[in-house]
């Protein structure tokens, strides 16, 4: 009769994890080993049975197949009994197959969107899947078809290459070897080059790199404690269990007529799944990736991000909570999913730490280090700075913003970050006005701040150019800047009297995802008249100059000492060789915002970063 009741039990526990909305399984609360030990044989049943029924929900859940309601014991992989302790953890590894209520509906769609959203915006966000360009040259870039969602496919593509070119599996799993505090920030005794054979890159490594990404960035929203998935609850599981053919027929199904133009709408179709451990969450993905890759792939990843971070810690973030995400008139992603994306917060601002204003009001920028970071064409034109922790991230790719398109900027050699000597001083330099500078980047400070600077950087600057800088009783950085370029190294400056500076010379490669006519390539259509539609990917050869003020660099002469290398006996004025002239486009100002200076050149269209 004992036997009946249990398997009963089972039973129900089993139909109520097939609801839509299934309660949480019953869990017992932890018990000290002492008293393991005093628990009585109906205890015992009875937690046997919650085990049984948690383990069996999830997996009917993760693999849509039949648990026998029966009290045979689960085995592990290795065909051992599954421990209590073991049963436990996995039973509260993943909770699936919950909707958003409505109130949290009205909540995402209204912080999303706000309120008289066009359809045009709406259509943007709704059209747009996470899907690589068939092109073997771009095969490695995300393609992008709508205008809007570009923030989150830029930010995605960043995560993507950092996998791709630096952490193969061999890498990841040292990397998760060593305590994470410990791991060096910069690579300069450890240098890494990638590959730049993007072609060889095959479609399982790929798709391993784009669940990855997904992941890592969901677990980084989640403050790496959980990811929530964000899924259509009218496609369940039957993508994973069925073979590709099946699979877009199944998508395509779910998709038809199917349109994000309300909160109700939301409310209808999301289906929203929570785990706990990365490899869950990892395995999740992996199983359903054509869902994302489908046209709502870009608004589901967005949703789950901002679910993962948790709404109300969305808004905390925000300085002002009242706008959209997502901005009009245009659809553009903002700064705050880009941050959210790259660091885990929905902060609006691209400066270290945050800004206080006085009388309790401060703005918040972006607090921690970075694996991958940001420039952008705003800071060129003086209408923001982006501070050290997302110029200066773990590894040499960049999210490029402009005023209406986020594109993605890296380097195969993770050199490119080292800094020489001066490079170093004049970082050390930046770094203190600008924690003193609280005009929101407008590169002034007081005179008290000034005199906290140049004790911090050890800078002795003689009486009368200090009298001079603190005359008007605020400090200008580029009037303290031209003072420090003319100071010499002994007193803090960075003037070389031995004007042996050591030029760098580097190459980047810029992807812009948006798929466009390529003017360059050599592939057509089958006509053999218009050229292949395609993202575009630029190499850029970047040289920084030895020189350290503008006037030096552009001077058509240089005078060396006639003792110098090279110097002629007469002692006449020895000719220099300039590098070659720089080609322009927005980008190169967005380059020259990390490295002051840079003389940047291509083959062919100029990059853009629109």
């Amino acid at each position: 009769m004992a036997d009946q009741q249990e398997e009963e039990d089972l039973r129900m526990a089993l139909r109520m994890s097939m609801q839509n909305s299934p309660p949480e399984p019953k869990r017992s609360k932890p018990r000290e080993a002492a008293n393991l030990a005093t628990t009585t044989p109906e205890e015992s049943r009875r937690l046997q049975r919650e085990l049984m029924a948690a383990a069996a929900e999830k997996r009917m859940l993760a693999t849509g197949k039949s648990v026998p309601a029966s009290g045979s014991p689960l085995k592990s992989d290795s065909g051992g009994d599954i421990g209590t302790k073991e049963m436990e953890i996995k039973a509260k590894e993943v909770k699936l197959g919950n909707e958003l209520s409505e109130k949290e509906a009205y909540q995402l769609f209204f912080m999303v969107f706000g309120n008289g959203v066009s359809k045009d915006i709406l259509a943007q966000w709704s059209n747009q899947g996470i899907r690589f360009s068939p092109d073997p040259e771009t095969s490695m870039i995300l393609v992008q078809h709508e205008g809007g969602p570009c923030g989150v496919l830029a930010a995605i593509q960043a995560f993507v290459l950092k996998h791709l070119l630096f952490c193969p599996d061999d890498l990841v799993k040292a990397a998760q070897s060593t305590p994470q505090n410990s791991t060096p920030r910069r690579l300069s005794k450890n240098q890494y080059v990638a590959s730049n054979n993007f072609a060889a890159f095959t479609e399982n490594a790929k798709a391993r790199a784009l669940v990855k990404s997904m992941g890592e960035i969901l677990f980084l929203c989640g403050n790496n404690k959980r990811a929530l998935i964000a899924t259509l609850s009218s496609i369940g599981d039957g993508v994973e269990e069925s073979e590709d053919s099946l699979t877009d027929v199944i998508i395509a199904q779910a998709l038809e007529g199917l349109s994000i133009e309300s909160a109700s709408d939301l409310h209808k179709v999301l289906r929203v799944e929570t785990y706990t451990t990365p490899a869950s969450a990892y395995k999740r993905l992996e199983a359903i990736i054509p869902v994302f890759q489908s046209r709502m792939g870009a608004l589901l990843f967005l949703i789950s991000a901002l679910l993962s971070r948790g709404l109300d810690c969305v808004q905390a973030d925000r300085d002002d909570p009242s706008l959209p995400l997502v901005t009009a008139p245009f659809g553009h992603a903002s700064q705050e999913i880009v941050n959210l994306l790259l660091c885990g917060q929905a902060v609006p601002n691209v400066f270290d730490g945050r800004m206080d204003l006085g009388g309790g009001m401060f703005l918040k920028g972006v607090s921690t280090n970075v694996e991958v970071g940001f420039l952008t064409l705003l800071e060129s034109l003086n209408f923001c700075k982006v501070g050290q922790n997302l110029k200066c991230p773990k590894w040499p790719i960049w999210v490029v913003g402009s005023e209406s398109h986020y594109t993605v900027l890296f380097a195969l050699d993770t050199a490119v970050q080292d800094e020489n000597e001066l490079e170093a001083r004049d970082s050390q330099i930046r770094k203190a006005f600008d924690a003193q500078d609280q005009s929101g980047g407008g590169g002034f400070i007081s005179v008290e701040g000034f005199h906290q600077v140049l004790r911090e950087t050890n800078i002795r600057l003689p009486s009368e150019k200090l009298d001079s800088l603190c005359g008007s009783g605020f400090i200008v950085w580029s009037e303290f800047w031209q003072v420090i370029l003319d100071l010499d190294k002994s007193l803090g400056g960075l003037k070389d009297s031995t004007g042996q500076m050591g030029q760098k010379i580097f190459d980047l490669y810029h992807f812009n995802g948006i798929a466009k006519s390529d003017l360059n390539g050599s592939q057509f259509s089958s006509g053999g008249e218009t050229p292949m539609q395609r993202p575009r990917l630029t190499k850029l050869r970047v040289s920084v100059p030895p020189r350290w003020t503008p006037e030096e660099f552009m001077a058509d002469v240089a005078v060396l000492p006639s003792g110098s290398a090279g110097a002629q006996p007469s002692g006449k004025d020895t000719e220099v060789a300039k590098p070659e002239p720089s080609q322009h486009a927005p980008l190169v100002d967005c380059i020259r915002t990390r490295w002051p200076r840079a003389v940047c050149n291509w083959v062919g269209d100029p990059p853009s970063i629109v």
